[in-house]
């Protein structure tokens, strides 16, 4: 029998309310659970074109990809085929929960899948973000190709329009930031002069490319020979910044925690709020991660009991050598390495230190001996825990090979002291005495470039070492000492300076370090050596008792005594002039290391503030007092692009060479000279002209009222024709006076 309808109520007929409907069993069945949803899958682009055959190849091949940041399966992977027979180069991966989808999207996308395949990974439900009703229009506009226009030279600075290769500084004073080339004795000659340019300091990258001002909203760079800005990074509040050597990527800091808006950022996102720091790309001006500030325990309190918060460490992310890493100490546990642009932890692991309390990286890539595969070095040092001594390590990145290991002493404290080329490390090390009341400090060199990298160790100082300084590009150094405890006080404690270098040695080979020669009695604290090497000053900074500045030369080339004892060394240690720079804060040298500007910012005291400029040899060649000084900072070089075979031969034939610019000084001179006289010349005439003018209006006022043009013949005639005149003169002489006094 056929089935029936007719015990059906008729709906229109029948009376009821659908709010009292039930569909709570219907919902339970068949709503899509959030895990179960579109927030589990992901989608994959740039995949290579495959066909049916050898798709599931690929397919395996990108399972070990995705299961490194999830759990996935074969059959989760939909790659659709076209009708061609060939994929579409994209693939839908349903993951088993959406945080793994999530950390897939940050892992994967971008990564490499081969030489000529890039991954781009976004998730499911991004396509209500990027293709919402509105969004895309239906019919299809072709993008408007902007007209082509050329971009000025970041580096033109370095061709000098005058052809006597000056270098450029910057000067903040004030309000004002001024960028100038150097004219040695002469004023600076200004190239631009802006107010409010920056709101609290200035810097140049390390290459010099750019000018770095600092803002509310975050870091701008300025450059070009228009001085445009190039490029902003926005960190609110941002109070720090810190470059890769290479000038790829850029470290900001701010005290404040990033605060994102309800109405979002224009370059930050939610997961950077409550971040402190962020890491850009310069070539982007996009942000690559963020990081918050690590509170470590405090093991000092103040004076209501509380404990001292710790100054922060900068820079708190260090650069490798070749810009392809960088790391961050967590003092105490571990050092994180970070590889770029991916800003991915290396090996997803931090490495694992007990105790370390500091690190570095080599300033260069180290050219070991017997190693084929060179890597970027860093080292770092554990203070004594335990019965276990403190100990310095060196390990190579990215292999994480522990390179050399040294274990030391009765240690207080360590410092670690990179020579510019990665050929030494040298490891200040502190110790103590068995009762712990003197110190004494020890110098641990490793000879990073030769075999095995052997320790040498300078022990034969018996004060305390408050400052060290390697020659840049060279193999000598210099230390300051003091048998006093430093601490901040109004007269500065007496120090020694001392001098090192290795002893001659047949062949290429570098002798052992041996001591030169020591200055006793100085108050000096800072060593400044020159980026050439060769030539360094020892001076006092930051004190207002004595402001001394020593001027050394180590290749010393004139006549003078040398003692036996410094026959079979590599130097020849000459002082070449002493000079004072009241109240000095900060003392920079060019980059070619033939000027030396020392500096008074009003940031450090109020006292005639200024600067002076010298040459190498100490002469001065210019004073300057500035009002309301602040900053000085000479434009780093870029890295030369000569071989080392083209910089011999221009070594070899300076003496040729230094005859043309002598002749240049001296026609500049001459031009100078001529300059003042024609300009005084100039002034006679002009004078001259004056004159003639005004006497011409006066023969013209003499002629009108009827008087001689010559005043002064017109008054010996009136003399010559006036009548003789007697005077007479009236004469009262008195003869004798007498005075009486009556009873």
């Amino acid at each position: 029998m056929a089935p029936s309808f007719d015990h059906l109520p008729d709906p229109e007929e029948e009376d009821y309310d659908e709010d009292e409907l039930d569909f709570s069993d219907l919902r339970e069945r068949f709503e899509v659970q959030l895990e179960q949803g579109l927030d589990t899958f992901v989608v994959i682009d740039g995949l290579p074109v495959v066909t049916e055959e050898t798709r599931p190849k690929l397919i395996k091949f990108l399972l070990r990809k995705l299961n490194a940041v999830g759990r996935t399966r074969e059959d989760s992977i939909f790659m659709p085929i076209g009708e061609d027979g060939k994929s579409h180069s994209f693939a839908f991966i349903e993951y088993s929960e959406p945080a793994e989808a999530v950390a897939a999207c940050k892992a994967l996308d971008m990564v490499q899948l081969d030489k000529k395949h890039q991954l781009r990974v976004n998730k499911m439900t991004d396509i209500d973000r990027f293709g919402r009703e509105g969004r895309i229009d239906e019919h299809y506009t072709p993008p408007k190709i902007e007209e082509f226009t050329e971009k000025e030279h970041l580096r033109s600075w370095i061709a000098d329009p005058s052809g006597r290769g000056r270098d450029q500084f910057v000067m903040y004073k004030d309000d004002r930031v001024q960028v100038l080339w150097n004219n040695e004795k002469d004023p600076p000659e200004s190239i631009v002069d802006r107010q409010h340019w920056t709101e609290s300091f200035v810097a140049w990258t390390p290459q010099g490319t750019y000018l770095t001002s600092m803002h509310q909203q975050g870091v701008q760079l300025w450059g070009g020979p228009s001085w445009t800005r190039q490029k902003r990074f926005a960190h609110p509040f941002v109070n720090l910044v810190d470059f890769s050597p290479g000038e790829k990527y850029l470290t900001t800091w701010s005290n404040r925690p990033i605060s994102i808006p309800e109405e979002g950022h224009p370059a930050l996102t939610v997961e950077d709020d409550g971040k402190n720091y962020v890491i850009w790309d310069i070539e982007t001006g996009k942000p690559l991660r963020s990081f918050a500030n690590i509170e470590l325990p405090s093991n000092s309190t103040d004076e209501a009991g509380l404990p001292v918060k710790r100054k922060i460490i900068w820079p708190a992310f260090k650069w490798s050598s070749d810009d392809k890493y960088v790391a961050r100490l967590t003092q105490g546990t571990s050092i994180s390495v970070y590889e770029l642009p991916k800003m991915n932890l290396l090996d997803k692991t931090t490495i694992k230190i007990d105790g370390v309390m500091d690190f570095d990286w080599a300033p260069a890539t180290p050219r070991r001996d017997g190693i084929k595969t060179y890597e970027q070095l860093f080292c770092y040092w554990t203070p004594e825990i335990g019965s276990n001594p403190a100990k310095v390590g060196l390990m190579s990145i990215p292999s994480k090979e522990i390179v050399r290991t040294l274990n030391l002493f009765s240690v207080t404290d360590a410092k670690l002291h990179w020579q510019s080329d990665a050929s030494y490390l040298c490891v200040k090390v502190d110790r103590h005495s068995k009762s712990k009341k003197s110190l004494a400090t020890s110098l641990e060199i490793f000879r990073v470039r030769e075999k095995g990298v052997p320790v040498e160790v300078v022990d034969s100082i018996k004060d305390t070492v408050i400052n060290f300084a390697w020659e840049p590009k060279g193999n000598r150094f210099v230390i300051i000492t003091t048998a006093e405890v430093v601490a901040p006080s109004a007269v500065p404690p007496k120090t020694s300076v001392g001098f090192y270098c290795p002893e001659k040695v047949k062949g290429n080979g570098v002798g052992n370090f041996k001591h030169i020669r020591t200055y006793d009695k100085k108050n000096s604290n800072a060593i400044f050596w020159s980026p050439k090497g060769r030539f360094v000053i020892v001076a006092t900074v930051h004190s207002q008792q004595s402001y001394d500045m020593e001027f050394f030369d180590l290749d010393f080339e004139g006549v003078a005594e040398r003692p036996d004892s410094e026959k079979d060394l590599t130097a020849n240690l000459q002082l070449m002039n002493v000079a004072d720079h009241y109240g000095v804060t900060d003392i920079d040298w060019d980059p070619t290391g033939r000027f030396v500007a020392t500096s008074a910012s009003i940031w450090k005291h109020t006292m005639e503030n200024g600067y002076h400029l010298y040459d190498f040899k100490g002469e001065q060649l210019r004073e300057e007092p500035v009002e309301k000084f602040k900053q000085w900072l000479w434009r780093p070089r870029p890295p030369t692009l000569l071989t080392k075979e083209e910089q011999k031969t221009i070594r070899k034939n300076l003496r040729e060479y230094s005859k043309t610019f002598d002749q240049e000084d001296a026609d500049r001179g001459a031009s100078a000279d001529l300059a003042v006289v024609e300009h005084r010349r100039r002034l006679l005439d002009e004078w001259m002209a004056w004159r003639a003018s005004i006497e011409e209006e006066v023969k013209e006022d003499r002629e009108a009222l009827g008087l001689p043009l010559d005043p002064i013949e017109g008054l010996i005639k009136k003399t010559d024709a006036s009548e003789d005149q007697v005077i007479e003169e009236i004469v009262e002489e008195i003869v004798e006076e007498t005075e009486e006094v009556m009873p």
